[in-house]
């Protein structure tokens, strides 16, 4: 059995002028990451292995979830498309893996997985910091196929500071 995390970076400052792989979390992001490390926390549901873009705002996004897991920044994963998320995943060696990346991609990568639609109001819009997580019941990564992911659950921001 693995477990996948699947995460969009939390919401980015766009007024400060940097280029989109530079931008950093705004002060609302930067709650929302705090919030959500809390709550994986609570919910024993911590990786042993993160795969994370290299922007700005993934490296912020992790880090302000205080996860001890080993990560891997790569540059591929950075706006990258389901098919390269997918790619990348079926790589990874972990038992709980994070992936933490960028719509549109996430977001597409998501829905793919599952094998039934997530019933949550804000799961087709992926916004920022949605979390899903799915067990698939395989012994290795690179034997993942799309559509056979079982809910365990999904949340955004909002679900936990309302």
């Amino acid at each position: 059995m693995k477990r996948l995390i699947l995460m969009r970076h939390a919401k980015s400052d766009w007024k400060t002028g940097q280029e989109d792989h530079d931008r950093p979390l705004n002060a609302r992001g930067r709650r929302a990451a705090t919030v959500l490390g809390d709550w994986l926390r609570q919910n024993g549901q911590l990786p042993d292995a993160v795969l994370s873009s290299s922007a700005m705002r993934t490296r912020e996004t992790l880090d302000r979830l205080e996860i001890k897991a080993q990560a891997t920044f790569d540059p591929t994963l950075y706006l990258a498309d389901s098919s390269v998320l997918e790619t990348v995943l079926k790589r990874a060696t972990g038992e709980r893996v994070l992936m933490l990346g960028h719509n549109p991609g996430i977001g597409d990568f998501a829905a793919e997985l599952m094998e039934r639609p997530v019933d949550h109001p804000r799961f087709q819009a992926y916004p920022t910091g949605a979390t899903l997580i799915a067990d698939f019941d395989i012994d290795h990564w690179r034997d993942l196929h799309l559509g056979t992911g079982r809910l365990v659950d999904f949340i955004v921001p909002r679900d936990l500071t309302d």
